[in-house]
């Protein structure tokens, strides 16, 4: 249909049809960062329909998140107008009040609302970015993996194929082993040299004195991004590495924020130079624009966190994003099963604009092996 705005504003679309399944992707290589280690991805899957078309949305997440989607979660959905994404969105986190408005509860609305929006755009036949309002026409990459299970030359060949693909800037996982590390970082910044910068996350596996003391050694690898040193619920902590890292490393955190109190609560405490989100646990799209927009008002720069081919449209809504995460576990599930997923160009993802909403589409005879 070619969309006009009279019909928009007169039709009411409901949602009439609504799926949940989950689907296990086994890694490439045993992975691990500061405090965990995992050898599989979990993507969990939401489609709608309505209005002749069909909407998709995921989180990573537990297989337990499709349960709770499906028996506490999807009849609240079906029969609402889907013109009306934050009325529902809000509707569904009243709802998951007494289980908890944070981790599963709420990968469980953030996969529901994100399928929302692709739908609703789908519907109007537009981009999401173009529906959102565009602000940017390219999303900015960074590489990331360099995993504490990967040996040096693993962590080279990743390093060296993000490269190829114009990528400037590298992240690596530390954390596991404090004395181990700093020699870990110098030779992934023997690999990138002056091509790249470099980037560290520690995932929260460091005290205050380690990760300032470890500061103070990345400065010769020129590290110009230090995530997590502590953990992100240490707010006094992250505020006081802040304060008293290097000039020119950056301190980024927010990535497990479920709830927009989380984020004002970071940003109250001066806690980080760079907020990140995450669409699949902040409560989807909707909060994810939300959380970009307090950081905008705080003048700081604002970073996506995994999912790159879910947050594309999303970040280019936002004049307050610099960077998003090329997680490496998530980019190969995507390229692996969906159709439209824009490659790398020049180290940056462009919108494919001549497909509506998200512009991607679920592979399901290619995902049926991994099905849970």
């Amino acid at each position: 249909m070619n969309y006009n705005h009279r019909s928009a504003l007169k039709d009411i679309v409901l949602v009439d049809t609504f799926q949940v399944s989950a689907y296990t992707i086994p890694t490439d290589f045993p992975e691990s960062d500061g405090t965990i280690e995992w050898n599989s991805t979990t993507l969990v899957l939401v489609e709608v329909e309505g209005g002749g078309k069909k909407g998709i949305g995921y989180t990573y997440a537990t297989g337990s998140v499709a349960h709770f989607i499906e028996h506490t979660l999807k009849d609240m959905v079906i029969g609402r107008d889907i013109m009306n994404i934050p009325a529902i969105t809000q509707l569904l986190i009243h709802e998951v009040r007494n289980n908890g408005a944070c981790g599963i509860a709420m990968m469980a609305v953030s996969a529901i609302d994100n399928a929302l929006w692709d739908l609703k755009a789908k519907i109007l036949e537009l981009p999401l970015c173009v529906l959102l309002g565009q602000a940017k026409s390219s999303m900015l990459l960074y590489g990331s993996g360099g995993f504490t299970s990967y040996s040096d030359a693993q962590l080279r060949k990743q390093f060296q194929d993000w490269m190829a693909d114009g990528i400037k800037y590298m992240k690596m996982k530390i954390g596991r082993d404090a004395l181990a590390d700093p020699a870990r970082v110098k030779n992934a910044k023997e690999v990138i040299g002056k091509e790249a910068s470099l980037f560290v996350d520690a995932n929260g596996g460091y005290t205050v004195k380690q990760a300032l003391r470890l500061a103070e050694l990345f400065v010769a690898q020129e590290v110009a991004w230090f995530e997590e040193p502590v953990c992100s619920d240490n707010l006094k902590g992250l505020q006081f590495i802040r304060e008293h890292a290097p000039a020119g490393m950056d301190i980024a955190a927010g990535e497990y924020g479920y709830t927009l109190p989380y984020f004002e609560a970071m940003l109250d405490a001066n806690a980080v130079d760079i907020l990140q989100a995450d669409a699949t646990r902040c409560g989807g799209i909707t909060n994810f624009l939300k959380a970009g927009y307090l950081a905008e008002a705080r003048q700081l720069p604002f970073s996506s966190h995994c999912a790159p081919a879910l947050h594309l449209h999303a970040a280019l809504a936002l004049p307050s994003f610099y960077i998003a995460e090329y997680f490496y576990d998530h980019a190969r599930i995507e390229n692996m099963l969906f159709d439209g997923v824009v490659k790398i160009t020049d180290g940056e993802l462009l919108p494919d604009l001549s497909r509506p909403g998200l512009g991607i589409e679920f592979k399901h005879t290619d995902a049926r092996d991994y099905k849970i």
